[in-house]
């Protein structure tokens, strides 16, 4: 079941996002040391309570089981445009089709939200997830390699 978060999921929310992401790490050998702003390590409560309260950003929970293992955020760029942040899923609870709720959730709240289009950033380098945005209509438009990641970051947008 997909609902909006408030601050006492905070916590849980972090470990999710924290956890899965972890696991891109893992696959790709980033650590704390040589992507520290990389979401498995950048990610806090702290952080998050203020895209809650500051941003104002929209953010949403998947649950099951009695606990919170998906979770997404979409924040306002522009009057009509918005960027998708922080989709993940616990790792033992991937491949069940959660993912696609909450990707298919969030078209549904940027329009709401009167979006027109929906922006990503993604790991370059992770073909089988931009494959995956791919199928839901993503179009990629670009990359750009900062020095703080050993990666190449991926953009992709989708017309909502």
């Amino acid at each position: 079941m997909i609902s909006k978060i408030d601050k006492n999921d905070i916590e849980q929310c972090k470990n999710v996002i924290q956890s899965s992401f972890l696991t891109v790490a893992r696959e790709f050998g980033f650590t704390a040391e040589n992507a520290p702003r990389f979401t498995a390590f950048a990610t806090t409560a702290e952080r998050l309570i203020w895209q809650l309260e500051q941003e104002k950003r929209l953010m949403f929970k998947y649950c099951e089981d009695g606990k919170i293992v998906g979770y997404y955020s979409l924040c306002m760029q522009s009057e009509n445009e918005c960027e998708l942040n922080n989709l993940c899923v616990s790792e033992e609870y991937r491949h069940r089709g959660i993912g696609e709720r909450l990707l298919l959730h969030s078209f549904e709240q940027a329009k709401k939200m009167g979006c027109k289009k929906i922006n990503i950033g993604i790991v370059e380098e992770n073909i089988k997830l931009r494959k995956w945005y791919e199928e839901f209509g993503f179009c990629h438009t670009g990359t750009e390699k900062f020095d703080f990641f050993p990666f190449t970051c991926g953009y992709m947008t989708k017309e909502v």
